[in-house]
């Protein structure tokens, strides 16, 4: 039977800043494709207020305060006064930071669903009144929605282990299509297999500093291109760049659509250095269009790999420098753990069967 759902907290699409963003993406306009009736919710600074529907999917357009602590949850209070008052079956909201915007749809009688991410309140970003909110929001995630999804099975132990609470398991999904174009590259002065990537937002525990110290130590004639920006952390990413000046690297900026893809597609290798979250959606992307994988060794990236791409401890940069010459080195002898990844992904992160689960567990919800 058709349903109704809404989809918030995330800043809206089409995706232009992350992994949320992407997912409300991909999941609402399969959804759609199946009959359902999907409205994203947005933040007026991300998403165009005149665009109404994105692929067969509503858009509704909300302002949030501009702030580091106080964007989200201004936000999904905006999105959670709005969707209680509209027709909807079903509600899912992503980021645990929104755990308290369950209470008023569920007042309401939607069904609510909420997809918590990873353990937030560990991010070096936040002060402690940060990181005491995203611990208030966990403890309030286990109360408020009537089904908590986690992304990775790191996650799914940590809420049952400190809460006591279950939660549905469904992975975020990529796609095994890799990009035969490359006007990305030529745009950036790339050649493929020519050059090393990493992409994440660029805040400090995603580790991006770290990269470029191993890089410059590997003392390598390829570039590094390090992709991706972040709103509140301008200090941060300034004294990237000047690091990043006395070598080969390039600083794009953020990438998005078929461009992103043609890098991730074409490089040499991928680095994934984060150290806090689930399942990071640039990994399984990265493995999914084939590319040869280092990441920095824990239990949420080793979790993602399996037995499909190399580790080490990013914090060593002797290691991290050593694996990223052997990378170059050998670059013919990789092809079998490329396309072991590009296997891996589909039969764990496709975007068909990820949206076979949340449809299930909205049914379910609705009888």
């Amino acid at each position: 039977m058709p349903l109704d759902i809404a989809i918030a907290g995330t800043r809206g699409i089409p995706a232009n800043y992350g992994g949320f963003e992407t997912f409300a993406e991909e999941l609402s306009h399969r959804l759609v494709q199946r009959g359902h009736r999907v409205t994203v919710y947005g933040r007026s600074h991300y998403v165009d207020p005149g665009i109404h529907e994105y692929q067969g999917v509503r858009l509704i357009t909300l302002p949030a305060i501009r702030s580091k602590y106080l964007e989200t949850v201004s936000h999904a209070a905006l999105s959670s006064i709005d969707l209680s008052f509209r027709h909807f079956d079903v509600v899912l909201f992503c980021n645990a930071a929104t755990a308290f915007a369950c209470l008023l749809p569920r007042l309401a009688g939607r069904g609510v669903v909420l997809n918590v991410d990873g353990i937030e309140r560990k991010r070096r970003k936040w002060n402690r009144w940060g990181r005491g909110y995203y611990r208030l929001s966990e403890r309030l995630a286990t109360l408020l929605p009537h089904r908590i999804v986690t992304d990775a099975r790191t996650i799914q132990s940590y809420y049952l282990e400190r809460y006591g609470q279950d939660s549905e398991f469904i992975p975020y999904g990529a796609s095994t299509e890799r990009c035969t174009t490359t006007s990305e590259l030529d745009r950036l002065g790339m050649r493929p297999q020519e050059y090393l990537l990493y992409v994440s937002r660029l805040e400090p525990e995603n580790n991006a500093h770290l990269v470029v110290e191993a890089f410059l130590k590997a003392d390598l004639d390829l570039p590094l291109v390090l992709v991706g920006d972040a709103p509140y952390n301008r200090r941060y990413i300034e004294e990237l760049r000047t690091r990043a000046a006395s070598g080969n690297i390039l600083m794009p900026g953020g990438i998005y659509g078929r461009g992103y893809r043609e890098l991730l597609s074409h490089c040499l290798c991928y680095l994934h250095a984060t150290e806090v979250g689930g399942t990071h959606p640039a990994l399984v992307e990265a493995m999914g269009a084939g590319a040869l994988v280092i990441v920095h060794d824990n239990a949420e990236n080793r979790e993602v790999v399996g037995e499909c791409g190399l580790s080490c401890d990013f914090s060593d940069a002797s290691a991290l420098a050593g694996l990223m010459r052997e990378a170059v080195a050998r670059r013919s002898e990789w092809e079998e753990l490329r396309q072991r990844a590009v296997a891996w992904v589909d039969a764990n992160y496709d975007w068909e069967r990820i949206t076979d689960r949340y449809e299930a567990l909205f049914d379910e919800l609705t009888g």
